[in-house]
């Protein structure tokens, strides 16, 4: 669900822009009054997995489409919605930056859509409200999966919305919205099985991550050092190897852009700031599309032979993405968390 910059007006972009930035803005204060600097290990770690796992697409029977996890509900369960906030916007700045995934311009629209909906929308009002304290294994599939769902419904509905203002493309509201809404509620259902897999081996492993991640709450000690290298090893494992299993199909949106128009290319026009932004793009992109700018000859003349797609791919490209990013995402979430412990400590 990663937005473009050919579906933003700068008016839109920008506007949603100041909008992430605010709510970040407020992540900090929040954290600031209440911040637990043990999270900041696992803040880094789940950046980094959270990365890894949205390079896996998954095919979706009978769609011809495929889909990701968004990651932000995960994150809100195990560190709690500001915390959560910011180590997405990590996630996606990455992605951004040095792997032209999602446009510069459509950063905000990306960071707020796949961040603000499941951290402070489905967390508190959806998770929070069937899990209870302390939920068991079932309780905390029927919390997740809902949560999910709700998180990526708001979420698609505000690329529609974003998309249709912005006025850059031919696209039909409601033909682009019954095409969007019913592919998330199946992302959505995945994700929410995946958020209560992984949320259910930590809590398992050290139940009070859980407990600590409720606003007010803090644990008597962070993440074990164990459960820290677990969660790493998982990351460098999704995204160096598992990586190659990826769905070759269109993801959600790109899908839904595809029969909205009825003949495979959405037609928009393209202010100047875009192209200078896609400059900028081409430049800080060192693996985009999460491979080498150039395919080695070897592989290019398998991919050939194969009819032009391979499945699984081990291509090394796509493992020194998953590993780069990984690395990238832990920096800059530790960078985050180790700047706002330095301001909580000053102030």
């Amino acid at each position: 669900m990663h937005m473009a910059d050919a579906l933003l007006s700068p008016a839109v972009g920008g506007t949603m822009w100041v909008a992430s930035a605010g709510v970040i803005a407020c992540c900090c204060r929040r954290i600031k009054a209440e911040f637990d600097d043990r999270k900041i290990p696992l803040m880094g770690v789940l950046g980094a997995f959270i990365f890894a796992a949205q390079m896996i697409n998954f095919t979706i029977p009978g769609t011809g489409s495929s889909g990701h996890i968004g990651g932000g509900m995960l994150l809100a369960i195990l560190l709690g919605p500001s915390a959560a906030f910011l180590t997405i916007a990590s996630v996606l700045f990455v992605q951004a930056l040095f792997f032209a995934d999602g446009g510069l311009l459509a950063l905000g629209c990306n960071v707020f859509n796949l961040g603000f909906f499941p951290c402070f929308i489905a967390y508190p009002l959806v998770y929070r409200v069937i899990a209870g304290e302390n939920p068991g294994p079932k309780r905390l599939v029927a919390a997740a999966v809902p949560a999910a769902v709700v998180g990526l419904q708001l979420g698609a509905l505000a690329v529609i919305v974003q998309t249709v203002l912005s006025g850059l493309s031919e696209l039909s509201f409601e033909s682009f919205l019954l095409l969007m809404q019913p592919i998330h509620l199946a992302i959505g259902i995945v994700e929410g099985l995946v958020t209560a897999a992984v949320a259910g081996f930590i809590r398992r492993s050290q139940p009070e991550i859980l407990a600590a991640a409720v606003p007010g709450r803090a644990t008597a000690r962070g993440a074990s050092r164990n459960l820290v290298f677990t969660l790493a090893a998982i990351a460098v494992f999704v995204g160096g190897v598992l990586s190659w299993f990826s769905s070759g199909r269109p993801d959600g949106l790109e899908w839904a852009l595809e029969r909205s128009t009825g003949t495979g290319a959405v037609e928009v026009s393209e202010p100047a700031l875009h192209r200078s932004l896609h400059a900028v793009q081409e430049q800080t992109a060192v693996l985009p599309d999460y491979g080498f700018r150039e395919v080695p000859p070897g592989l290019a003349r398998r991919a050939e032979d194969d009819g032009g797609s391979l499945w699984p791919e081990p291509d090394p490209g796509t493992t020194v993405s998953g590993l780069v990013g990984g690395l990238l995402t832990l920096a800059v979430a530790l960078l985050v968390g180790t700047a706002l412990k330095r301001r909580t400590s000053s102030g």
